[in-house]
């Protein structure tokens, strides 16, 4: 029973690491659904309308008009629910090396050819080759040297629109955005979160991913060219596991 047992579990966690692959067995990979969506509840979040005292709101009979859609709003991303733009430009090369030698050599020679006369009474006493002359002999040589060096180029230019999640009390803006791409078989995803604050916003409505607190950036996908580059679930468990 046991060995029935330890049979089942090992086809469970195989069928288990397989599923993210079935999704696209002959058609391409299937997009995340987008309905009921963090980034969906956010714009069907209205807020809370501003209003004056007696119910009168904001602008009613006034020229000036402060939303978004006037000639002289503010299109800014301010509260939940609202999009913005976020840059991506990576542009990063870092180069480091690094050489390193050391050498050292010794040698010891010990030699009695006349001591008291006992090597020539000793030598031929001792089996063919033997002699005290020399009585000792060392000699030592080590060398090592080492050379290493680290290069290293990013270069990643996006655009990405993120949702404004919440609006946290010191007024900073959560934002969060995904965007996926799909060619042939190949699905490219984007994922951008953090905090940033609505000084940083620019009139276009765009922000630079520098300017994001706690930024998650993940650029990556999946589909027969990726399932292809990744080792199999079995290998990586045994890379983890083997100490040699």
């Amino acid at each position: 029973m046991p060995y029935f047992r330890n049979i089942m579990l090992l086809t469970c966690a195989g069928i288990i690491a397989a599923c993210g692959r079935i999704d696209h067995i002959g058609k391409p990979p299937s997009f995340t659904p987008t309905q009921n969506a963090n980034e969906e509840l956010a714009m069907l979040d209205p807020g809370l309308p501003l209003q004056r005292a007696g119910n009168a709101p904001f602008g009613e009979a006034s020229l000036w008009s402060a939303e978004k859609r006037s000639l002289l709003g503010d299109r800014r991303a301010a509260q939940r629910g609202d999009i913005m733009t976020v840059v991506i430009e990576i542009d990063e090369e870092a180069q480091m090396s690094n050489t390193t030698e050391r050498s050292r050599s010794g040698s010891e020679d010990l030699s009695i050819p006349d001591l008291f006369g006992l090597p020539q009474r000793v030598n031929p006493a001792l089996p063919e080759g033997a002699s005290l002359d020399p009585a000792v002999g060392i000699e030592s040589s080590s060398r090592s040297g080492g050379d290493g060096s680290v290069r290293r180029s990013e270069e990643l230019t996006l655009r990405v629109a993120a949702t404004v999640m919440r609006v946290l009390p010191n007024g900073v803006l959560e934002i969060q955005g995904s965007q996926e791409v799909r060619v042939n078989f190949e699905l490219r995803e984007l994922l951008v979160t953090g905090f940033v604050r609505p000084e940083d916003i620019s009139r276009q409505n765009e922000i630079t991913y520098d300017k994001i607190a706690a930024a998650r950036i993940s650029y990556g996908g999946r589909g027969q060219i990726t399932d292809v580059q990744q080792p199999r679930i079995g290998q990586q468990v045994l890379d983890a596991i083997l100490p040699f």
